[in-house]
């Protein structure tokens, strides 16, 4: 068993380290959260300067071809900058290109992907609906009626991240009126710009510089070419996409569990009271040790998924438990820290507020806390807890 990095892979980390330490600099970070709801875009094209969505892309559509491995270690160093510009990316990384590379048809591919490597084309995901999110099979209740050329389309989304700066939606509808819900889906790759599309802002506390909006499909037609995959089996062929989900949320907590005991640690040391350093105090080391065993733990389980994943193993398991211990890890994380500086530790000139607000979107995101735990006694044999 080899933790080690390959020679290639420190390569990516301490490139994308001394990237983010130049271009998301604490102060720019600060200022993005209280000004913008998307990294604005000279910072998006910085990232498509040094490569960075060549990454997933297939070699033949002017990608790196790298493995979920690689490319965690890039977003760990984003995320531990700002979990927003991670969240950004991501939704266009993560759900465009894995789509589209997943699913897509030859022509898909070829019009779509070289564009993602080239940081010219944004999307996102539109799964969650008013009636719930972790409940999919029951909640979604978009529909896309099928006409001679096109689909039309009506229902509501919420908590879609990144959906008012995106090019494409790629949007879960219902197509099949009579079919078992697990038949009934399908994915729809739609234009963004289409009429009857209406985005309203969803104002939150956490992940300021990454909007999530609510999105309204009022009979939007959707010419038939934009079907993503086959028609009805969108909820089995979207699992290619929502299990590696799980594995860069955990990764958004690893990286923020680092950026707050960091930060945390610096500050015990140099604050003083009572005649000496606030790090001698035997309650501040105790926080401090179970941030580090909060960031180990959740390291070598996100990395473990990753790894499983990129040597097409069975990884459900281990994206399910990484993003559960990193989420909570992350809050851990961000409510201890912010005791260890005190008031400061509230202050809006400080990022570890930032930590603690963008740690509780993790808490249910993009599955609840509670139902991992119920999902893990699944896998392991138990009846469904909530049927």
């Amino acid at each position: 068993m080899d933790f080690e990095l390959s020679k290639e892979q420190k390569m990516i980390k301490k490139e994308m380290s001394n990237f983010c330490k130049k271009e998301l600099n604490k102060d720019y970070v600060h200022w993005m959260d209280e000004h913008v709801d998307f990294p604005p875009d000279e910072l998006w094209q910085k990232f498509v300067d040094i490569g960075f969505f060549k990454y997933s892309i297939p070699e033949e559509y002017g990608g790196e071809n790298l493995g979920i491995v690689d490319t965690m270690i890039a977003f760990e160093e984003i995320c531990k900058a700002s979990m927003s510009v991670g969240l950004a990316l991501g939704v266009t990384t993560g759900f465009g290109t894995r789509f589209i590379s997943e699913l897509g048809n030859k022509e898909q591919k070829d019009q779509y992907l070289p564009l993602i490597a080239e940081g010219k084309l944004k999307t996102c995901m539109a799964l969650t609906e008013p009636s719930g999110g972790t409940d999919i099979l029951g909640s979604v209740k978009t529909e896309a009626e099928e006409k001679s050329d096109r689909w039309v389309v009506n229902g509501e989304k919420v908590f879609i991240t990144g959906a008012h700066k995106s090019d494409y939606m790629m949007t879960f509808c219902k197509t099949e009126k009579d079919q078992k819900p697990t038949r009934s889906l399908s994915v729809l790759m739609i234009p963004s710009h289409l009429k009857g599309i209406s985005i309203t802002r969803i104002p939150k506390i956490s992940c300021h510089h990454c909007d999530s909006v609510g999105i309204t499909f009022n009979n939007v037609d959707v010419p038939k070419e934009y079907l993503i995959g086959t028609r009805g089996n969108g909820w089995y062929e979207s699992l290619t996409v929502l299990n590696p989900e799980r594995i860069g949320c955990a990764i958004m907590g690893v990286g923020l569990i680092s950026a707050a005991y960091e930060d945390a640690f610096e500050y015990a040391k140099q604050r003083h009271a009572f005649g000496g350093p606030i790090s001698r105090f035997q309650i501040l080391q105790h926080y401090l040790a179970d941030m580090y065993i909060n960031l180990e733990n959740s390291r070598n389980l996100t990395y473990k998924a990753a790894w499983l994943c990129d040597k097409g193993l069975p990884y459900h398991f281990e994206a399910t438990m990484a993003k559960l211990v990193s989420s909570e890890g992350a809050l851990h994380a961000g409510r201890y820290g912010a005791e260890i500086m005190g008031g400061y530790g509230i202050c809006s000139e400080y990022p570890m507020q930032r930590y603690l607000r963008d740690a509780y979107q993790l808490q249910f995101s993009p599955i609840s806390n509670e139902m991992s735990k119920n999902m893990l006694m699944q896998f392991q044999g138990l009846p469904k807890s909530w049927s």
